[in-house]
């Protein structure tokens, strides 16, 4: 088990596919807040609302300074459809071997009609311009959550 990422700390650098092509870095982000949000599964009811709640925020957001970027362990070609489908307006990352879920403790045994299964809690990080995590939001309820991330980047 690795180390879990904890408030205050530093965000450790992590590269992963994504759907802008090549690869991102969280160190890229360095200067800006990062709202890094991990979700289970593309196309499903409760993260297609919650993709387009980050969607319809998104300008908000940018008008703070801040990026969003999205994490589930779905393929490249899973997130092309989506975003697509969606009119995403900001990248999504593939963790399909689930290395940065596990920094973030967010991937984690789920149990769904009595059946067992490793999987991405839904969760949502801040991660302030000098790349410390300042907020959390793990076990997330879509609704009002996109809210509550937007006034903590305020702060």
């Amino acid at each position: 088990m690795t180390n879990i990422i904890e408030i205050g700390q530093q965000v450790p650098d992590f590269t992963l596919p994504a759907s802008t092509g090549g690869v991102m870095s969280l160190s890229q982000f360095r200067g800006r807040k990062v709202l890094l949000y991990f979700y289970p599964k593309n196309m499903t009811p409760a993260c297609t609302q919650e993709a387009c709640e980050f969607r319809d925020a998104h300008d908000e957001i940018t008008a703070r300074g801040a990026v969003v970027l999205g994490i589930s362990p779905d393929s490249l070609a899973s997130h092309a459809k989506f975003i697509s489908k969606n009119s995403l307006p900001f990248p999504l990352l593939s963790d399909e071997d689930h290395r940065v879920s596990e920094m973030f403790g967010v991937w984690q045994l789920k149990k769904l009609y009595g059946r067992e299964f490793m999987g991405i809690v839904r969760s949502t990080f801040l991660i302030d311009e000098q790349g410390i995590l300042t907020a959390e939001w793990k076990k997330v309820r879509v609704k009002g959550h996109v809210e509550k991330a937007v006034e903590e980047i305020m702060k």
